[in-house]
């Protein structure tokens, strides 16, 4: 039996999978109580005993099998999560009280229709739903968050509340001990907008301001909330796309992301054109149907045969159906006459889209109870599967042209806040109802169908709107761009690094400089600062079953995760650990002012510091471990890492937050580096991706560490061996030993060569070489080691 937890438990599974029976034990009432909660915890105990088993192996075996291994878990534990709202219509009754009646929550779709004592016979006068359940975006963290978003039956948000959120930036009290309240504020600018329009967030907004946005042609304007624009981002996605899926399911509204945005008339386009040619062209849509194909669509009902006069007159019309879109001047101006255009369009104040109905035949498209301004029981219109409120205006046109004697014509009309695209097809349908019996009779309804179109030159079609992400990154192409800039110089420079490193004073400007840039600009302005956060929130959500794309919606730190990845192929960890984090780099500045200060150092025996360095690996397991087995437990690990304190809030943070980053920053001033070497679990991960590194780019010769050991001796992060072999998973890619390597006055076998009268020379070619003592002009020969020098 083995002696830990999770191996007794994993024992206990395995034995009763075994046995294919529930375990009874009558001697060991360890044995007892696990079993017990052996069925209820099983998944997440085989899973963390996997986890514990590997991390033991994983010290013994080779480090180059560790990608793998760390790959293998990953995929191994990529389980689907599901989430869920779970409020409940007591909950909901709580919060919208009288005249609001809350009914029972649909079952279609999950909301809980509002009714109103003011309005019994109106039906539901609003919705309310957990945007979890309609639209589970995951933000930074990578859970969903959830909100209560409740909207009338005009699509205007009634109200927006947070219900949960685990976004780094709202929790542990941030934003200067404001916790989430900025977010709340943020949500609270929905109230009273409308889902028809596109909205907007203000980027340059240092705070967002509480109370109603704001109108800028025809777009919805929200504040956004500096340092917080990712997660400001996917709420407004979440709201949005939630809100959406409501009004389509309930209010009519068109899908947009199928049919894209609606066109609109164009009102200077007219063309006198006679009605033979409207019909011709589709203008005017026409269905026409005699007597006999009535007949064929009742056949085998009992509606069939029982129109003694269509059986008789089999060739008769019995309806000549039109349909014609007015607001498009050539084709309303075309059946009304201009007087008559002019005057349906001014008391159309309400820009309602209107259709000239009208009939001929037998059959009327409106019955003997027709109510004028109500809904015809016999006419319907339908678009993209939604069927349309279309209602008569309340008015009887005198059609201009050579028509057949109309028994029917009308106007009617759809709201112009309705999802519609005018110049899209819809259909019309007619409703036929036959009777059978004359006492109590049965009725018997079929629908014929009027497909229309209007012609598209007619109408002007907007762009496609830009998704939501590409938004996002129009609006900092400026940041992406400097920051483009900036990587393909780093890229250069470290691709040939010989000229910029063999002049200690030129490397140290160009590093300095670098690292402030990083510091300042990637951290505290464009607030590009990678963190665990992302490696964790990405793991939930593959888990949960979900894509990536919330990434989109930081292109700044999806740009560095590009690069980096890149960089691990090619340069190995340090690209990112040296050059490209903020935190590394305000750490390096405490080591060099600690230097100045002339603050003692800090040694730690390379034996030790080696079994140290394992720490950002057992961080970096927890972490992973807690993303699958404890999330929310996860979230509060995750402060291991002091990145949001210092870079993404810039120390506008509670005390104990502030005071454990100050505390890891004054041991860098003590020992260089400190977190970066021993704690960081994001460096864990950078690590385990630089084993993905197919060159040993850093050129050594045949004399490093035997018996030369100058590099060793300035490399701050002990990164070389005492043989001269460059440990790549430590390396910081400072290129302090490249320059030295490189420099006449600073290496020591190219010194003693010219100090014997022979000289060294480190050819450019694409190996590490090191090149014998000669006499001075004679040829060189090269002594080379495998791999690629620079």
């Amino acid at each position: 039996m083995p002696r830990n937890w999770t191996g007794s438990m994993f024992f206990l599974w395995i034995k009763r999978e075994k046995s294919g029976k529930q375990l009874v034990c009558t001697n060991c009432a360890r044995e007892q109580m696990l079993g017990d909660w052996l069925k209820r915890y099983e998944t997440k105990i085989i899973m963390f005993h996997g986890i514990r088993v590997l991390f033991n192996r994983i010290t013994v075996l080779p480090s180059n099998r560790i990608l793998g291994l760390a790959v293998s878990v990953l995929l191994m534990l990529a389980s689907n999560w599901t989430w869920a709202g779970n409020l409940n219509k007591e909950d909901i009754e709580r919060r919208f009280r009288r005249p609001y009646q809350v009914q029972e929550k649909l079952t279609d779709i999950p909301v809980w229709p509002l009714t109103s004592a003011l309005e019994q016979q109106a039906g539901p006068v609003a919705y309310v739903f957990e945007s979890i359940d309609l639209a589970p975006l995951l933000g930074f963290e990578g859970t969903p968050m959830n909100y209560l978003v409740s909207i009338d039956r005009k699509g205007n948000f009634i109200d927006v509340e947070l219900l949960h959120q685990n976004e780094p930036v709202f929790t542990f009290r941030d934003m200067g001990g404001l916790g989430d309240k900025p977010l709340r504020e943020f949500i609270s600018q929905y109230a009273g907008r409308s889902i028809r329009q596109p909205f907007l967030i203000a980027l340059d907004a240092a705070r967002n301001r509480t109370g109603q946005s704001g109108s800028s042609g025809g777009l919805t304007v929200l504040d956004g909330i500096s340092r917080a624009t990712s997660s400001v981002r996917v709420t407004n996605q979440t709201v949005l796309d939630a809100a959406n899926e409501v009004a389509r399911a309930k209010l009519g509204f068109a899908d947009r992301k199928k049919s894209g945005p609606a066109a609109h008339v164009l009102p200077d386009v007219y063309d006198p054109v006679s009605f033979e040619d409207m019909l011709k062209n589709g203008m005017v849509g026409r269905l026409r149907m005699t007597h006999a194909q009535v007949e064929k669509i009742f056949a085998g009902t009992e509606g069939a045969r029982v129109d003694a006069y269509a059986l008789a007159h089999p060739d008769e019309v019995f309806v000549d159906f039109y349909v014609a879109y007015l607001n498009a001047p050539t084709i309303g101006r075309a059946i009304l006459g201009d007087a008559q255009y002019k005057a349906v369009m001014e008391r159309n104040f309400d820009k309602r889209h209107l259709w000239w109905v009208a009939s001929v035949g037998q059959y009327s498209i409106i019955d003997e109870g027709f109510i004028p301004g109500a809904q015809s029981p016999r006419l319907a219109m339908k678009q993209n599967a939604t069927f349309l409120e279309l209602r008569d205006q309340d008015f009887e046109p005198k059609v201009i042209g050579a028509l057949p004697e109309l028994n029917t014509s009308r106007l009617f009309g759809v709201n112009a806040a309705a999802s519609l695209d005018p110049a899209s097809p819809l259909e019309l349908i007619l409703t036929i109802t036959r009777a059978k019996g004359s006492i109590l009779p049965t009725l018997i309804p079929k629908q014929v169908t009027l497909s229309y179109v209007p012609p598209a030159s007619l109408f002007a079609y907007p762009p496609k709107p830009l998704p939501e992400w590409l938004l996002a990154w129009k609006a900092r192409w400026i940041d992406l761009t400097v920051l483009g800039v900036a990587l393909v110089l780093l890229a250069i420079v470290l691709s040939r690094p010989r000229w910029i490193s063999r002049d200690a004073r030129r490397l140290r400007i160009f590093r300095l400089g670098f690292l402030a840039f990083t510091l300042v600009y990637i951290g505290w302005y464009a607030q590009g600062q990678l963190t665990i956060v992302q490696v964790t929130g990405a793991i939930k959500t593959l888990k949960a079953g979900q894509g990536l794309t919330s990434y989109l919606y930081d292109p700044i730190s999806l740009l560095l995760m590009a690069f980096t990845l890149v960089s691990f192929f090619i340069w190995g960890r340090g690209t990112f650990c040296g050059w490209l984090c903020p935190f590394g780099a305000l750490q390096e500045f405490v080591g060099l002012l600690a230097r100045r200060l002339r603050i003692p150092r800090l040694q730690i025996p390379l034996a030790v510091a080696r079994r140290l360095e394992w720490g950002r690996y057992l961080a970096l397991a927890t972490l992973v471990a807690a993303a699958f087995l404890l999330p929310t437990q996860g979230e509060t690990l995750n402060e291991v890492e002091p990145f949001k304190t210092v870079t993404t809030l810039v120390f506008d943070r509670t005390w104990p937050f502030v005071a454990y980053a100050i505390a890891l920053l004054v041991t860098g001033a003590f020992y260089y580096k400190f977190f970066c070497r021993f704690l960081c679990p994001l460096g864990g991960a950078m690590s385990l991706g630089g084993r993905l590194r197919r060159f040993d780019w850093l050129p050594r010769r045949a004399e490093c560490g035997q018996p030369c050991q100058r590099c060793k001796a300035v490399c701050e992060y002990d990164a070389i061996e005492p043989s001269g072999k460059i440990r790549y998973d430590v390396c910081f890619q400072c290129l302090d030993c490249v320059g030295v390597y490189h420099d006449d006055k600073r290496c020591v076998p190219i010194m003693l060569h010219q100090k014997k009268g022979g000289r060294l020379v480190s050819p450019s070619g694409s190996r590490n070489c090191s090149t014998s003592a000669v006499p001075a002009g004679t040829g060189i020969i090269s002594k080379c080691h495998p791999g690629r020098g620079i």
